[in-house]
């Protein structure tokens, strides 16, 4: 007997959700548009529990929320912060820069610290004949 053909339900599920999925994004560019605040993808996204990159799929939601976009004013959404300034990223790099000094000379203090580790163990292993580390094994 072949093994049955559940795909017609694999497809009516996938439909199922996608449908889903779209009312609420339809819903969440509505809720925004009550609101009267400037929508994003990224929150409209959020709030309708999908994910970016499908939502940039469907070209007519993203279309509303353009629109949406347009007639809201632009500080009518969560503010803005100021870029940083340039000293300030200067700084941050500077901070950044002296951090990867230090990481690398840690790197290379432990990794001096390692080679002579092995050099003791193998200097040792040459010093103790094969058979010693067992001679004192009393079973």
């Amino acid at each position: 007997m072949p093994p049955a053909d559940n795909a017609r339900f694999l497809i009516e599920a996938s439909k199922q959700r996608h449908q889903q999925a779209r009312h609420r994004a339809q819903q969440a560019i509505e809720a925004a548009e009550r609101r009267g605040t400037r929508p994003t993808v990224v929150g409209i996204a959020r709030a309708a529990a999908v994910s970016r990159s499908w939502l940039y799929t469907q070209s007519d939601l993203v279309a509303a929320i353009g629109q949406l976009q347009q007639r809201a004013p632009a500080g009518s959404g969560r503010s803005r912060s100021a870029p940083a300034s340039d000293a300030s990223l200067r700084r941050r790099l500077e901070a950044s820069l002296e951090r990867n000094k230090q990481l690398r000379e840690q790197v290379a203090d432990l990794t001096a610290r390692l080679e002579a580790a092995h050099g003791e163990l193998r200097r040792l292993r040459t010093l103790t004949p094969q058979g010693a580390s067992h001679a004192t094994d009393t079973r």
